[in-house]
């Protein structure tokens, strides 16, 4: 199945830039193969440090956003912040972007599958929040 022509872009903040570009690429990598939704990792900061940066954020939904919405994952509580301070300042990410209450990594990998598979906004985010019932025992 080859992914619409506007795919939800999927956007990973962790606090490391390997950590997000990791679970980026496995995420991608478990998507099923063909064309995968548009993913992309800001991690860290700037000068590559530990932490999160808003440019980074803001240029990593600017880099995914097809139209159709851009979903946020986050690793840890500071991102969480940052995240929804750029939501609050309202022309830093696009209209359509939102911030989804998910594990990091089982919720990446929801959410590119979904989204690959050409579901809205809404889908995406919903698959990736289910990701918190993955039972693993």
């Amino acid at each position: 199945m080859s992914a619409p022509d506007k795919p939800v872009g999927i956007v990973l903040v962790s606090h490391s830039k390997d950590v997000a570009e990791s679970v980026a690429r496995l995420a991608a990598g478990l998507s099923g193969g063909g064309d995968t939704a548009p993913v992309a990792a800001a991690g860290g900061t700037e000068d590559g440090g530990l932490g999160t940066s808003s440019e980074l954020i803001s240029a990593a939904a600017a880099e995914v956003d097809r139209g159709a919405g851009v979903a946020v994952l986050v690793d840890l509580g500071s991102a969480v912040l940052t995240v929804k301070a750029l939501l609050a300042e309202g022309d830093e990410l696009p209209d359509t972007t939102r911030l989804v209450d998910a594990p990091f990594v089982e919720g990446a990998i929801a959410a590119v599958v979904t989204a690959s598979a050409g579901a809205d906004l809404d889908a995406v985010a919903a698959a990736a929040s289910e990701a918190y019932t993955y039972r693993k025992e």
